[in-house]
């Protein structure tokens, strides 16, 4: 059995190294930050996204996404990225019309949304189509547009024209510059 004295002696190196370990521990959170965190990485990723929105308890909107990322600087936004498709309802609950793109992007402060990449819109109910490159949406206005070109395909005919703009139901449509108008002979014998 040790003797007394030897245990104090023993005993206070250990006390005065476990003291050092408990004090010397410190967890800088802006260190970890400055080390862990990549600046230009999404605060939150979602893949295989579906989301509905509805008002008063009808869907109005439906958007499906690949892969969803959300920045919260310089400024929140919301990127869709591998492949997005918005259907949109009437008020008797059916899908009115389909936007599709390969990339789309909110902008959460302001809601406004921009899709590019083989962007097309379908109005379903008219069998219409309307493609470009690009569009936006300004949901406060309600309007969608672009200043690319684009190619709207009726099943009897095919306008094109730079820029225009359409709802987003695409039963209207406007262009900023027609340029071509084919009509679709749809009488040819086979």
């Amino acid at each position: 059995m040790p003797t007394k004295i030897g245990y104090k002696y023993f005993i206070i190196p250990v006390m005065i190294f476990m003291a050092g370990i408990f004090f010397s521990c410190e967890n800088d959170l802006e260190k970890i930050k400055r080390i862990n965190a990549d600046p230009n990485s999404p605060n939150e990723t979602s893949e295989n996204l579906h989301v509905t929105y509805t008002d008063s308890g009808y869907a109005q909107v439906e958007l499906f996404a690949g892969i969803a990322e959300t920045y919260k600087l310089p400024k929140p936004i919301t990127k869709f990225k591998d492949g997005l498709k918005v259907n949109f309802f009437n008020e008797k609950g059916e899908i009115t019309s389909v936007l599709t793109s390969l990339y789309g992007e909110v902008d959460d402060e302001s809601g406004n949304i921009t899709v590019r990449d083989s962007v097309e819109l379908l109005n379903i109910l008219e069998k219409k189509k309307l493609e470009t490159e690009v569009l936006y949406w300004n949901k406060k206005g309600d309007s969608i547009y672009t200043d690319k070109p684009m190619v709207i395909t009726y099943p009897d005919m095919i306008l094109y024209g730079n820029g225009g703009w359409t709802t987003h139901k695409f039963d209207t449509a406007q262009f900023y510059n027609p340029t071509a108008k084919i009509f679709i002979n749809q009488n040819e014998e086979k």
